[in-house]
């Protein structure tokens, strides 16, 4: 057990001090520097989750002006015409032949149809803390930032880990702003829709699935085809990587 987090009587002392010194810095980088200092003292690291579970319980993320309520718009727009404008985002499940379920979420740009993050659990649900995570990942694989430079759509349908204020706020904290498919036309959402069918024709239903842990192994390398090599219509039959790298070259 490392004492300093995982003890029932724990005190936020560390936080506080690293907060202190380092006013500016987020949930992630805080973590990176506590867990320096744990292995320095011969300790454990500890996961970043936990750390920001922390942090938000004694009031220690940073401050973000959020006054304004969540916009829900249901305007059904797809196609951008530019990367990082509007990311999408849905979840997907399936069956392993031991009666196992898989289940996931993923975030994809809109206008370079690229898998910018996902994650995937075992015989549970995907959670409000799972959508915030991929999203700030999304952020900083795009931007090698904690904050979007610019405000990004976030499409998403009203499933209840999209919809939690804690969410909505974390969202708008790293620069992306919260938007809503209508509740009984998910189509609206048709990038995502797409891919989730993609996934499931190409990768799920043509590959052994015998259970949970050997096929959790298998979904990044699904990812990763998809993104590298999976040629797109809507790309000029371009893998997502060669249509940005093209955009790359132009730019």
């Amino acid at each position: 057990m490392n004492y300093l987090l995982d003890s029932p009587t724990f005190r936020p002392h560390p936080l506080r001090k690293l907060v202190a010194v380092r006013p500016t810095y987020g949930y992630r980088r805080i973590t990176a520097i506590l867990n320096r200092q744990l292995r320095a003292g011969g300790l454990a690291p500890v996961n970043h989750k936990r750390v920001y579970r922390i942090m938000r319980a004694h009031n220690l993320l940073l401050a973000r002006r959020y006054s304004e309520r969540p916009d829900h718009i249901h305007d059904g727009k797809g196609i951008v015409m530019r990367s990082n404008l509007r990311w999408c985002s849905d979840g997907f499940e399936f069956s392993c032949w031991n009666g196992d379920i898989l289940r996931g979420a993923f975030i994809i740009d809109a206008h370079d149809r690229e898998i910018i993050a996902w994650t995937a659990v075992a015989n549970a649900g995907i959670s409000g803390s799972d959508i915030r995570d991929i999203m700030l990942e999304a952020v900083e694989r795009r931007f090698s930032a904690y904050r979007a430079p610019t405000v990004i759509e976030m499409l998403t349908d009203n499933g209840s880990p999209y919809i939690a204020r804690e969410t909505q706020i974390f969202a708008h904290q790293i620069g992306l702003k919260p938007c809503f498919t209508p509740v009984r036309s998910p189509q609206s959402n048709g990038i995502s829709e797409a891919f989730v069918k993609t996934f499931k024709r190409d990768y799920v239903q043509i590959t052994p699935l015998p259970d949970a842990e050997t096929v959790l192994g298998l979904i990044g390398s699904w990812f990763e085809d998809y993104n590298e090599n999976h040629p797109h219509s809507g790309l000029k039959m371009r893998s997502l990587r060669e249509f940005i790298e093209a955009q790359s070259a132009t730019a």
